[in-house]
C-alpha cells in the first residue's frame, strides 16, 4: 500500500486551532507555523494540512481463467499448490480429465477458489448462479458480462466460497458438512487399509507392484450405516466383480466415489445424494475377508487416495 501525501491548503492559522483541537489538543498560532503531526494529520509550515492517501500499488487479482500447459514432473497435487487452488477444482473445472497427465496437455484452472465453465446452449447466468450456489450478480461482476444472454462457448470463471462449496442439481448444498473436503463414511471408523501399495496377496496388481490396494479399508461391523463422503449424483449401484454391491457416487466436483462390499444399497442410480446422508450398509460381498467398507476415489477412472477423511481414526 502506498502513502502519498495531499496538501489541502486554503487554512489559516486560527482556523486549524479550532478544527484540530478536538482530535489533537489545542493548537496555537506558533505550532502552525513551523508545522507538526496532529492525529494522522500532518501541518506543514505554510499552514497546510498535508493528509495521507492510501493508494494500492499490488496487481489486481486476475479475472480469466488460466490455461496450464503441463510439464513432465507434474500432478494434480503439484499444480494446485502452486495455483493457490485445490486438486477438486482442476478436476472441477476439466471435465472428463483422463489420468496420468501427459506434457504438453492444457489444463483450464481458475484463477481464485471456483471453477472454469464453459457456457452451454440454455445456460444464463441465473441457472449456472443457482447450481454453483453464488449470486448472479457474483458471475457478471467477476467477469465483466454486461449483457445476460451469454453466448455458448463462452468460457467464464464462477468463484466459490470454499466454505460453502458447489449445489446440487436441486438447488441444496452438496457439501453441507465439509464443503470440499471428504466425510468419513462411517463416523469414528479405524482406517485398517490404507492406499498404496500392500502385501496382501488378495489385492490385484498395479503397475509395477505386486498387490495394489486402490482404496481404504474402514472397520465395521455387518449393517452399519453408510454415508457419503461429498455430495453428487448416483451413477452405478449395484454387483461389480471384486468390490461386490457397490454404489458410485459422481460427486459435486467431478470425481468418482466408489463404497464396495456392501450389504445393501439404499440409492439407485440418478439420485441426487448430499454429503453425510446414507448410502446403504456395511456388507462383506466381493471379494472381501470380514465386515468393512471398502472407499474408493478416481480421478478419470483412475484410483486415488481419498485421505483425509474428515471423522475417521
Amino acid at each position: 500500500m502506498l502513502l502519498v501525501a495531499v496538501a489541502m491548503s486554503g487554512y489559516g492559522a486560527v482556523d486549524l486551532n479550532t478544527s484540530l483541537a478536538a482530535r489533537a489538543g489545542a493548537v496555537d498560532a506558533r505550532a502552525a507555523a513551523e508545522g507538526g503531526q496532529f492525529g494522522d494529520v500532518l501541518l506543514g509550515r505554510d499552514s497546510t494540512i498535508i493528509k495521507a492517501v492510501s493508494i494500492p500499488i499490488a496487481p489486481l487479482p486476475n479475472h480469466k481463467p488460466i490455461r496450464y500447459t503441463v510439464q513432465a514432473a507434474d500432478t494434480l497435487d503439484s499444480i494446485a499448490r502452486v495455483h493457490g487452488i485445490t486438486l477438486r477444482q482442476i478436476t472441477w473445472s476439466n471435465p472428463g480429465l483422463r489420468l496420468p497427465l501427459k506434457a504438453g496437455q492444457t489444463l483450464k484452472l481458475p484463477p481464485v477458489p471456483g471453477v472454469v465453465v464453459v457456457v452451454k446452449n440454455g445456460d444464463s447466468p441465473a441457472s449456472l448462479a443457482a447450481f454453483y450456489g453464488v449470486d448472479e450478480t457474483t458471475i457478471l461482476g467477476f467477469n465483466h458480462i454486461r449483457d445476460p444472454d451469454l453466448i455458448p462457448g463462452l468460457m467464464i470463471v464462477i468463484p466459490v466460497d470454499p466454505q460453502t462449496g458447489p449445489n446440487l442439481n436441486n438447488g441444496a448444498p452438496a457439501d453441507p458438512m465439509d464443503p470440499g473436503a471428504l466425510f468419513c463414511p462411517i463416523q469414528g471408523a479405524k482406517i485398517i487399509q490404507k492406499f498404496g501399495p500392500t502385501s496382501f496377496a488378495l489385492e490385484p496388481a498395479s503397475g509395477i507392484y505386486l498387490h495394489f490396494h486402490s482404496g481404504v479399508d474402514l472397520l465395521a461391523e455387518y449393517g452399519t450405516p453408510i454415508v457419503a463422503a461429498a455430495g453428487g449424483k448416483v451413477t452405478a449401484a449395484g454387483y461389480a466383480d471384486y468390490f461386490g454391491l457397490r454404489v458410485a457416487i459422481t460427486d459435486s466436483y467431478g470425481l468418482v466415489e466408489i463404497y464396495a462390499h456392501m450389504s445393501d444399497a439404499s440409492v439407485k442410480v440418478g439420485d441426487s445424494i448430499q454429503q453425510g446422508q446414507k448410502v446403504g450398509l456395511v456388507g462383506s460381498t466381493g471379494l472381501s475377508v470380514g465386515s468393512h467398507l471398502h472407499l474408493q476415489l478416481e480421478v478419470g477412472g483412475v484410483p486415488t487416495d481419498p485421505a483425509p477423511l474428515i471423522g475417521c481414526q
